[in-house]
């Protein structure tokens, strides 16, 4: 599987952004979607998954109720949509496959990551 992540650019605080990561390969379907990031001089972290059917999402409590993952398996893709963006969540954010959704916040699970791209967010 490749992944190809964009849609990250420059957004003042408060403001939107919609990740897009798409996948390549027949067997987008049964793999499990993550998005992670790093911010400069720190360690990359969870930020959201979703199981491969779709029907289950995690996040961490950072981003809850601001953050929304979603994928549209006939389009090989995963969205990270995010709202109401603060200036602690820039970062360059990773896409990540995993075979497994068992320890899907952690990054030794995920077995294919995307180029990352990157998200600026001005106070």
């Amino acid at each position: 599987v490749q992944l190809q992540a964009s849609g990250g650019g420059l957004v003042q605080a408060g403001g939107s952004l919609r990740l897009s990561c798409a996948a390549s390969g027949r067997s987008f379907s049964s793999y499990s979607m993550g998005w992670f990031r790093q911010a400069p001089g720190k360690e990359r972290e969870f930020v959201a998954a979703i199981k491969w059917s779709g029907g289950v999402t995690d996040y961490t409590d950072s981003v809850k109720g601001r953050f929304t993952i979603s994928r549209d398996n006939a389009k090989n893709t995963v969205y990270l949509q995010m709202n109401s963006l603060k200036p602690e969540d820039t970062a360059v954010y990773y896409c990540a496959a995993a075979a497994s959704y068992r320890d899907y916040n952690r990054a030794y699970a995920y077995n294919y990551w995307g180029q990352g791209t990157e998200v600026t967010v001005s106070s």
